[in-house]
This record gives structure tokens, C-alpha cells and sequence, in this order.
């Protein structure tokens, strides 16, 4: 990940609801939740989160699929992996994997398909 993807991913979490609304499809794994869902859980109108979606969707932290009626969202694990492989990778004094094992850890009760990406990475450097 380049700096500016990941300052831009950043910037996007730093908003308050953005940040719950994230949470919560963390939460909720690779299914996603139904938009209507997101904003009954978090109390958010329908406008104000389609705002802060389109803004999660734009840095790619999330993906949308219509099922009929439907917009589901979900987080791209992928895409998180990838912020937080880039937050880490010089950390430790030069030994990421020391902070590695932290991260796979967290990622690998979640999902396993980024805790994969995530050793791959690391195993390239």
C-alpha cells in the first residue's frame, strides 16, 4: 500500500460514525449487513450513511452488493490486511514480525483469507 492510499484509508476512519459503521461490518464478517440494518443498529438517518459509505467505499475499506432490493455492505479484509501490513511493516526496530504475530493473531480469529495474505506479505520482504 502507498502512503497516500493509507493516508486516505486513515482519513476515512477517523470520523466517528465512519468508524462505527466499519466496526460493525467487522463484526459481521464477509456476509455484510444490509444497509437499512447498518442505520437501525448505529441510529444514523439514511442520508448521513449513505455518505459515510460512499466515503468507506471510495478508499475501498468496503464493498457493496445488491441482492434484490438490497445493498449489502462488507468490509474488504483484503484491503484492511493491506493498512495494517503497511502501519507495521517497519516496526520493532526492524523485526515486523514481532508485531506481525499481533496483527495475524487479531485478523485470524476474523477471517482467515486476509490472516493468508497478510503471511505471504510478509514472508516476500
Amino acid at each position: 500500500m502507498e502512503i497516500k492510499a493509507a493516508v486516505t484509508a486513515l482519513g476515512a476512519l477517523a470520523q466517528e460514525t465512519r468508524l462505527a459503521i466499519y466496526r460493525l461490518l467487522v463484526e459481521a464478517g464477509r456476509d455484510g449487513v444490509a444497509a437499512g440494518r447498518i442505520g437501525e443498529a448505529l441510529k444514523v438517518p439514511a442520508a448521513t450513511l449513505s455518505f459515510h459509505l460512499k466515503e468507506l467505499s471510495r478508499t475501498r475499506l468496503v464493498s457493496a452488493r445488491q441482492e434484490k432490493q438490497f445493498i449489502f455492505y462488507a468490509v474488504d479484509f483484503d484491503r484492511m490486511a493491506e493498512l495494517m501490513t503497511f502501519l507495521t511493516q517497519n516496526c520493532c526496530q526492524g523485526m515486523p514480525q514481532e508485531c506481525l504475530t499481533v496483527v495475524q493473531t487479531a485478523l485470524g480469529s476474523c477471517c482467515a483469507t486476509a490472516k493468508s495474505n497478510l503471511k505471504r506479505k510478509t514472508k516476500r520482504r
